[in-house]
Formats: C-alpha cells, structure tokens, sequence
C-alpha cells in the first residue's frame, strides 16, 4: 500500500517524534511504499512551553521525509492535502494534542473526495490535563476518519464516546532511542544506592506531588533525583520540598535530558518512579529495563502493563500517598532491590511491533 504518515519527526523530540519515525520504518519493512509528512513548526510556544526540538537526532531518521506544514500556515494543511489526495490509499494522522485538529481539518479539506482511508492514532484521545473544548475539538476530528487507533481499551471506550468510527486497539510498541545513546548496563550485584529517578516531562498528572509526600513518610535515607522539562516552572516543586524538609535529599535536574545523558542518570538510581495519577502508556518503563533497573509504578492506565509486581518492579494504586509510601518500603526491604534488579530484562521490540502492524487499520481504502 501507498500510506502517508503525518506527524511528528527530527529536529522534534520525544516519544511522539520517535514513534512516528520507528512506525515509517516499520511499515516500509514490511513492504509498504510510506512517506512521512512532517512539521517546520506544530506548536504555538504557548501551547507546548518547553523545548520542542533537539540538535542531533536521537533516533534513526525515516528517508522519505518531507517538513512542509506549519501551525500558523493554512495553506500548508490545505496543500498537503490536495498533494496526496490521489497519491496514497492510506493516511495516518497522529494526534498528539487537540491542538492539532484545526491543522488536521485543513488537511481533510484538501483529501475530499480523495478514496484514500484516513485513519486518526491518537496517542491520547483527550489530554490528561482537558479543557472544555478538547472533546468538542476531537469528537470534530474523530467524526471526520475512517477509523481511529489507540493504545489501550481505556482510551479505545473513550474514544468510541466520540465517534461511531471503528476503533482499533493495540499495546504501544517500543520505541527507544538509539542503541548506544547514553546506555549504561547494571550489574545486577552491584551496590544499593538508596536513590530513586523521576525521569521525563513534570506535569500535574505525572504525580511527582505524591512521590514528594510519599519519600517524606517512606524509608530514611533515600535520595531522589527529578530530570526533566518542568511545565510552569520548578518554584511550586521547590516550595513542597522545603514544605516535607527533604532539600537535603531531592535533586532537581530541570530541563530536557539529552539521550546522551540517559545512561548516567538512571545508573545512579535503584528503580525509576512513575507515581502517575493517569496515563495511557509509557515508553519509560522499557527505557528503565533497557538500562537495567526495575520500576515503581502505578496502575494508571496500562502503564503498569510491562511490569510484574514483586518480580522485576513494584505496583501500586494511583494518586495515593499512603499506598505508594508502602511500596517505596517494600522496595528498600533487605535484599528486594537486587532481587527485582536480578530479574529486569531488555524489550525484544519485535513482537510488539507485529502486533502493531498487525492491528493498524490502514486497509483496505475506501471503495475498494
């Protein structure tokens, strides 16, 4: 099949841009003739406030890549459209934000009356953190494809709330930085640090509040280090940790990590926490697994879905303090963290991409 993918790719970071690379790459490996359609600029700063793009790419670059639409262009969305109107049999759009459903709706308005199947992944159906539009703007989206794609049964139900197109369902496929970038292995015998990581972008939903309050009540002696984009500034963090008197043992690391900079951080950690309030899924349980160390997480969503509990990681109930308290004693029971380190291993992609592939509504066009 002739498929177009439009989305996200280098110089855009994060896991959006990587995994709509990695799905270019893997279509066209399993014989498909695919280009991807990408952004010189897809967010207004206001929108997306932190860092939008890096200055090496962090993932292998998809050949067939062309960067011609721009949020503050209309007439690129409109182009785009009408450039594959009789081009391709199958579009991908993948939806990131509501931010980018006025842009996907120039886009359809150049495809009308094309017979190409117009497919909307949303990596999520509506953001963790709404505002009163977002529905409105999705179920103006969702109503306008043939079919949508999701990455759990949560947001396939929330989804089917807003459009009587078929959705499909599937296990969001690893997708990781290059091999190399930044990896450190773990010896599985090596020393217990009595340090934990916070790894990714801070917002209200990802629950580092909760993690705060659950270190202060948890085993002494444990350190925290927080890396990442702070959405809103780092001044309501701070004034929380001097509020739990824990100054002397929270690290914060703002801004984006480089992936050459990954290895390092979660070397120096026993487990990575993901305290999330909700999520869909998470590329940074696999991310801790490649480089070696086991994880605390939540039930949010499938976020807790690649980790059995008490062997190579700890689950807990979401936006709970006290539950979460008892896992980070669990972990730090005599000799649990080299036992559930012992256990970690490394993703085989593979599988996971087949039944992605596999799931993909992308066929057959319309009028077939």
């Amino acid at each position: 099949m002739r498929i177009a993918i439009v989305g996200p790719t280098y110089p855009y970071k994060g896991g959006v841009a990587q995994h709509t690379t990695e799905l270019a790459h893997r279509l066209r490996r399993a014989g498909h003739e695919v280009r991807l359609e990408s952004w010189l600029a897809q967010y207004p700063k206001a929108v997306y406030p932190g860092q939008q793009t890096v200055d090496a790419p962090e993932y292998e670059l998809f050949p067939d890549t062309r960067r011609t639409l721009s949020w503050r262009r209309p007439d690129t969305w409109l182009r785009l459209g009408r450039r594959l109107r009789r081009s391709v049999d199958s579009v991908v759009l993948t939806v990131a934000s509501p931010v980018q459903v006025v842009p996907y709706l120039g886009i359809l308005a150049g495809l009308r009356g094309a017979p190409a199947r117009i497919v909307a992944l949303c990596h999520n159906v509506v953001p963790h953190e709404r505002r009163r539009v977002d529905r409105f703007l999705m179920r103006t989206l969702l109503r306008r494809v043939d079919a949508v794609f999701v990455h759990s049964a949560e947001q396939a139900a929330v989804a089917r709330g807003l459009t009587a197109a078929p959705v499909g369902v599937a296990a969001l496929a690893p997708h990781l930085p290059l091999a190399g970038s930044g990896r450190a292995d773990r010896d599985p015998d090596a020393a217990v640090r009595r340090r934990l990581l916070f790894f990714g972008i801070v917002r209200p939903y990802k629950g580092l509040d909760v993690l705060l309050r659950a270190l202060a009540e948890g085993p002494a002696g444990v350190s925290l280090t927080v890396a990442g984009e702070f959405w809103g500034g780092t001044a309501k963090t701070e004034r929380l940790i001097a509020e739990l008197c824990l100054g002397d043992r929270v690290t914060v690391r703002p801004g984006y990590v480089p992936a050459e900079e990954v290895g390092r951080l979660f070397a120096a950690a026993d487990a990575l926490v993901l305290p999330y309030r909700s999520a869909t899924a998470s590329q940074n349980v696999w991310m801790a697994f490649e480089h070696g160390i086991p994880v605390i997480c939540t039930r949010a969503g499938a976020l807790a879905d690649p980790v059995t509990d008490g062997v190579d990681g700890l689950v807990c109930a979401p936006d709970d303090v006290a539950a979460l308290t008892q896992a980070l004693h669990r972990f730090y029971q005599t000799g649990t963290p080299q036992r559930l380190r012992a256990a970690v291993r490394p993703v085989d992609p593979e599988p996971y991409w087949k039944r992605y592939l596999d799931a993909l509504p992308t066929a057959p066009p319309r009028g077939s």
